[in-house]
């Protein structure tokens, strides 16, 4: 009797599951090139709160309007009020992706960020 799996039971993870592969993906742009995204923490968190004050907002004034809705079926159904936290992590998730790409860009091109410290002599 062949082995049957129902996918159907992981529909509720497509959405995390999604955010799960961009990061594995742009991973080795930290490790391989260097792009110093996660070895700065301060750095990403600054950069990160300004965009998911922005869009949460957005979302949460979005949902509550109607005029956006999430796929119960692909969501696992945890939430911060009305928004799911996919949502949450999606606004995380693909920001950080962003930053690994530009920073591993700007490590092969040799780009300055002017925090680089002064080279000693």
């Amino acid at each position: 009797m062949p082995l049957s799996l129902d996918l159907a039971v992981l529909e509720p993870f497509a959405y995390i599951g999604v955010l799960v592969f961009v990061l594995v993906v742009t991973l080795p742009l930290q490790l391989v090139l260097k792009a110093r995204v996660y070895s700065k923490p301060l750095r990403l968190v600054i950069s990160l709160i300004p965009m998911l004050v922005l869009f949460l907002i957005w979302d949460f004034y979005a949902i509550d309007r109607g005029h956006w809705f999430f796929d119960e079926d692909r969501v696992t159904g945890l939430t911060i009020g009305i928004l799911p936290i996919e949502e949450l992590l999606f606004f995380i998730t693909v920001p950080i992706a962003s930053l690994l790409t530009f920073e591993a860009v700007r490590s092969i091109k040799g780009w300055s960020a002017g925090d680089e410290g002064k080279a000693k002599s």
